[in-house]
This record gives C-alpha cells, structure tokens and sequence, in this order.
C-alpha cells in the first residue's frame, strides 16, 4: 500500500499494485489487510447486488465493485465522516456501481434498503466484545474495532434482514469468537457453507476466519485450505502476495 496526503485530515492510499485509490482518515479507524481478504473471500457476479455492512471508509464496496463489477454495491456506515469518503472513492476509481448510506445498521427500515433485496452481504464486524480489553481512546477507531452499542449479533441480523431468499452472507472475524460468529449466524438461518481460517504463520494459530453462509442453506460445509500469511516476519507467503496484487 502506498500513500499520499491530501488534507490534514485524511490520505490516498492506493492497493492492489497502485489499482484502486481509497480515501480514509490520516488518524483514528483506518482500513486493514482483513478488508482486503473479506473482499478476495467473497464470490460476486455480475448479477449480484451487495451490501456492505458497517463499511467504514468502504474499502471492501470499492474493491468489490473493481474486481467482480457487481451491478450494484450499497456501503452503509453510521460514522458520517467516512460515509462521505465512499462515494469520493468510487469516483476517483470510476465505479458508478457503489453507493453510500450515512445509516445506522440496527434500524430495521433504511431508505433506500430494501429488506430481502440483496444476492451478498459482507461484513467486517468489531472484532472485540464489550468490556473485553482496554478501550481505544480514538472514537472512530474505537467504533469501528469495538463492539459499544453494535453488537455482533446486529451485523448478523441486518444481514438476514437484507439478504435474499438463498442469498450468501460473507464476514470476516476473529478466530478466537467463530463459535460466536456461527452460532449466531446459525440462529437466523444462514448456514455456513464455506470457512477459511488465516494464520500468521504455519506454525501459528488463526487469528481471522472468513465464512460464507447461504439464507436457508444445508448443513454441509467446506472447510478450504488455511491461508499463511507470512513466511516470515515481513515476507508475506506467495499466496498472500497474489490476493494483495491486481491480479
């Protein structure tokens, strides 16, 4: 990832061998590898409309958008600062296919987003449970990789809400809480199809699982190779460098 300031406020970063340009805030919640993995895990076509939930500065819609060319993406984000840097992206990249909603992903009626309307729904949910672990004093950091008032169950919820009949549901969390992450996905009716846990190393265990569900789906499940992230300290795995690079 490069980067290059544009105000005091915010930067251009671009990833993805310089292919997409992303604007996000110099300081406090600022986009991780996760996003990029949730975004090279998830399976969209061209048909498909996605939705991404809690999207932050919308890293996730935009590569999508760039990879898969989806006919539509719509990114809700309830922090109004960085809803307002997804459309700037998708304009500096071109893709008139993403939209940005200033929304808060609890309120069961959004205009705009109709409920059972969506073929894929990504999310990247807070990681941390409330009252686990030191609070981070930056409130957009903070919002964004604590649970607060967002709880996991409501990125699982509003997913359901908006995800068509056999519609695909996709999130990337913390290893340490997938038990958490499938039963709940489990208890509104979507069932995992696919998961992949990431390790650091070969020799570590996973700290990020990635998982696909389908509403109303079976209860088989693949479990894919684990991804190794690095050979070591620094060097990313030949596998890692080709879900970073353009191609």
């Amino acid at each position: 990832m490069t980067s290059n300031s544009s105000s005091s406020n915010e930067s251009r970063d671009t990833i993805l061998d310089g292919s997409i340009t992303l604007i996000q805030p110099t300081h406090g919640y600022r986009f991780s590898i996760e996003a990029i993995l949730l975004a090279r895990f998830a399976h969209a076509n061209t048909r498909d409309r996605v939705l991404e939930l809690g999207a932050g500065c919308g890293v996730v819609s935009i590569i999508m958008a760039t990879l898969h060319r989806p006919r539509e993406v719509v990114a809700i984000e309830i922090q109004p600062a960085l809803a307002a840097m997804i459309p700037r992206s998708a304009a500096i990249n071109q893709l008139k296919s993403v939209n940005a909603v200033n929304a808060d992903l609890r309120h069961k009626k959004i205009p705009g987003v109709e409920p059972a309307s969506f073929d894929l729904i990504v999310a990247n949910p807070p990681y941390r449970a409330t009252a686990s672990g030191r609070e981070n004093p930056e409130h957009g950091r903070r919002v964004a990789r604590g649970e607060g008032e967002t709880v996991l169950m409501d990125f699982v919820a509003a997913a359901r809400r908006y995800a068509r009949s056999g519609g695909r549901v996709a999130f990337v969390f913390t290893a340490r809480r997938s038990g958490e992450l499938i039963s709940a996905m489990r208890s509104k009716q979507l069932e995992p199809k696919r998961i992949r846990f990431v390790h650091p190393r070969i020799t570590t265990p996973a700290s990020v699982m990635l998982v696909e569900a389908r509403v109303g789906g079976g209860i088989e499940v693949a479990i894919e190779p684990p991804l190794i992230l690095y050979e070591r300290p620094g060097i990313y795995t030949a596998e890692a460098r080709a879900l970073l690079s353009s191609s």
